[in-house]
């Protein structure tokens, strides 16, 4: 079986879409199958047709001409990207291809897929649509977020498969017509036997960052608007008065960074909050080592009701205690009281309760810890999650649909 995945971006960037992508590779390729792997434009810092990253190759698409009305930018890139993909697909003859989010992938990738006979699965991990509203560059249910739905729509009615990251993405795309039997859920996990499961704190690394004797609370990941991190310092004076020795470390960098500063310096935090940057991703399991709480307020949105995070899996897989909004996306991971604590979405105060409850050990912190790592082993692992592309590439290779 040999498989064409087509990516918005990969290695050497660092994030989420990319640590999923790694899981899925790896596991395949454990399985027997080849992959092979290309990028859109949108990869950035590209400088030839083929890089080796980490072990691992990638056929690039070059950055093309950049257009700066709404519309023809995205015409070039689908353009620039189908004739990559069939560059690649005449050269490898993959039994499948295999579109990830955005649907600028996918909607080049079907027609190279109907040019040359190639059946064509699409995974969605987000919508396009939402994300935009989030980065400010579309309005919900304007005309640009209509359009676009559109697209996805068209993409996901053309696909042979779909394929999508969990059940709130998977109702959405039923109740846009999609047939049930057409789509399979192919969750977030983790390797749960890369993450040390109790391991004892850096005590190095916590004298380093100015944290002797502290209890820290902290997240780790990308920064931006939708994460709600501005909630957690806003809760953080009211857990301070019950809890003086409570620290904030927030490891990670992105655009809400600046924001998020200056909102510590207003509130006066600065001695209670600590920004590290981005850290080496071998460096990680450290700081992850130091935190008693991972804290995660992402804020109520069609994206954060729709989409399951994998940073949670990832602190549960290590034996972290973990807090996060009661959106939907949460709640297909945390119950409350069993393997995690939720609240109230939006609400400081709410945040504020829960952290310090956690902290005095409402519920007990020993079996959160057990039970999040349970669930982790149980329902979460990446050899479970990738075992179920196998029907699907088998049924498309033989030339059977959904």
């Amino acid at each position: 079986m040999r498989i064409l995945h087509v990516l918005d971006h990969s290695l050497p960037h660092h994030s989420g879409y990319t640590f999923r992508t790694l899981a899925i590779l790896r596991e395949q390729r454990a399985r027997g199958w080849e992959t092979v792997q290309l990028t859109s434009p949108k990869h950035a810092g590209a400088r030839a047709a083929e890089e080796e990253i980490e072990g691992w190759r990638f056929h690039r698409t070059l950055p093309q001409a950049s257009w700066h009305i709404p519309g023809l930018q995205e015409l070039a890139l689908m353009k620039a990207t189908a004739r990559r993909i069939e560059q690649v697909a005449r050269e490898c003859q993959p039994d499948v291809v295999h579109a990830h989010s955005p649907v600028l992938n996918a909607l080049p990738a079907l027609r190279v897929g109907r040019r040359l006979g190639i059946p064509v699965v699409y995974e969605v991990r987000a919508f396009w649509e939402d994300a935009a509203v989030d980065h400010g560059t579309s309005r919900e249910w304007g005309v640009r977020y209509r359009l676009t739905r559109a697209m996805e729509t068209t993409a996901l009615r053309r696909a042979a498969h779909v394929t999508t990251i969990c059940e709130g993405l998977r109702g959405e795309l039923v109740a846009r017509g999609l047939p049930a039997e057409k789509i399979t859920v192919i969750p977030n996990a983790v390797d749960a036997d890369g993450f040390r499961y109790g391991e004892p704190p850096d005590e190095a690394l916590r004298q380093a960052l100015g944290f002797t004797g502290a209890r820290i609370v902290g997240f780790i990941g990308s920064f931006y608007a939708y994460e709600g991190l501005d909630l957690l310092i806003e809760a953080l004076p009211a857990v301070l008065r019950e809890i003086p020795e409570v620290r904030l470390l927030l490891v990670g960098g992105g655009p809400e960074e600046g924001r998020l500063k200056a909102l510590t310096a207003r509130l006066g935090l600065e001695h209670a909050v600590r920004f590290t940057g981005r850290v080496p991703h071998a460096e990680v399991q450290r700081y992850y080592s130091i935190v008693e709480v991972l804290a995660y307020p992402r804020r109520a949105m069609r994206l954060t009701d729709l989409v399951t995070p994998l940073k949670p899996l990832e602190a549960m897989a290590q034996g972290q205690l973990v807090l996060a909004s009661d959106v939907g996306g949460h709640r297909e991971l945390i119950r409350d009281g069993v393997n995690g604590a939720l609240f109230r979405a939006g609400s400081a105060e709410a945040l504020a309760r829960a952290l310090v409850g956690l902290l005095c050990g409402r519920p007990p912190a020993a079996e959160l810890r057990r039970n999040g790592r349970a669930f982790v082993e149980r329902e979460r692992t990446w050899r479970n999650s990738v075992a179920r592309y196998e029907p699907i590439y088998a049924r498309l290779a033989h030339g059977v649909t959904a």
